[in-house]
């Protein structure tokens, strides 16, 4: 995470010179990678102490590195190797990251974002995606925005973005996610259903960004780097549909049961229904999009 902050850091500093791995670089990345290493960890403990209120086994975080990946980490996950079968204390375990996580990636944001200069756009330069939480947070930060400018993230900003970003995957509901569990605590048995239709609800969202990445070409030019970039920025839904497809070969195509008679009670309703209405806030279509 040092590295891809350094990297990320180097290219926006010196567009110009090839990204080196000399030790002297590695400083600029420390602000994204604490940044998202504090809100990754905040997450899985939210998890971890959830579970262990709830006296149900689970293991400390493991970070899952990824070095050439975009952040430079797949996240996080805990081992939780017993099925929870209380409703109450699924929705509190999955919950509880989601909430956690968010609590860290909210501020960071904010703060990165005072420190994020507004800039024209280059045309067929890369952009992150936008969710309404985003699109408000920029609005109540930095203010209007004039066409054909937009935010230059600075690094806790960029790091705080990342942070909506894997809430948003985290809060699918289906399958093992937090989503899912989120869902299941509050559906029962119909989220069996839901979740297949969340699963298929991929494929068309992967060809509408392939539509929105080939007409943005439209300005830049159809060469051949252009076309390889609009491709790959397409294809992450296409690979979340061949994720999703993964678990459920490997864990079943429906949920672990809980108790059918227990009730989750008002406020954990509140709870579970603010969490998908988070996910519909953080949704976003396109995670990397030209400009």
């Amino acid at each position: 995470m040092l590295y891809t902050g350094a990297r990320w850091q180097l290219a926006e500093l010196s567009p110009d010179v090839e990204i080196p791995m000399q030790l002297a670089h590695l400083p600029l990345g420390f602000s994204f990678a604490a940044s998202l290493l504090g809100i990754l960890l905040a997450h899985e403990f939210g998890h971890y102490f959830a579970a262990r209120i709830r006296r149900v086994p689970a293991s400390p975080p493991y970070f899952l590195p990824m070095p050439f990946s975009p952040f430079g980490t797949w996240g996080a996950v805990i081992a939780m190797p017993a099925r929870i079968t209380s409703r109450r204390a699924l929705l509190e375990i999955g919950a509880a990251g989601p909430l956690a996580g968010l609590v860290v990636a909210i501020p960071l944001l904010i703060y990165g974002l005072r420190l994020s200069p507004v800039k024209p756009m280059v045309p067929g330069s890369l952009l992150e995606g936008q969710c309404l939480l985003y699109l408000l947070l920029k609005r109540l930060v930095v203010g209007p925005i004039p066409e054909g400018h937009d935010v230059f993230l600075h690094p806790i900003a960029f790091a705080g973005w990342a942070g909506l970003f894997v809430t948003m995957i985290n809060l699918l509901p289906h399958g093992q996610l937090d989503g899912g569990h989120i869902a299941y605590a509050l559906l029962g048995p119909r989220q069996d259903r839901v979740g297949r239709w969340v699963r298929w609800a991929t494929l068309p969202v992967f060809l509408y960004n392939l539509l929105t990445q080939l007409w943005a070409l439209r300005r830049s030019g159809f060469s051949g780097d252009a076309l390889a970039t609009a491709a790959s920025n397409s294809t992450f839904w296409l690979v979340w549909f061949g994720i999703l497809t993964l678990m459920m070969r490997l864990g079943g195509p429906e949920h672990p049961p809980t108790d059918p008679g227990e009730e989750l009670g008002p406020a954990r309703t509140a709870v579970a229904v603010l969490c998908l209405l988070l996910f519909l806030a953080l949704f976003m279509p396109s995670p990397l999009v030209l400009s």
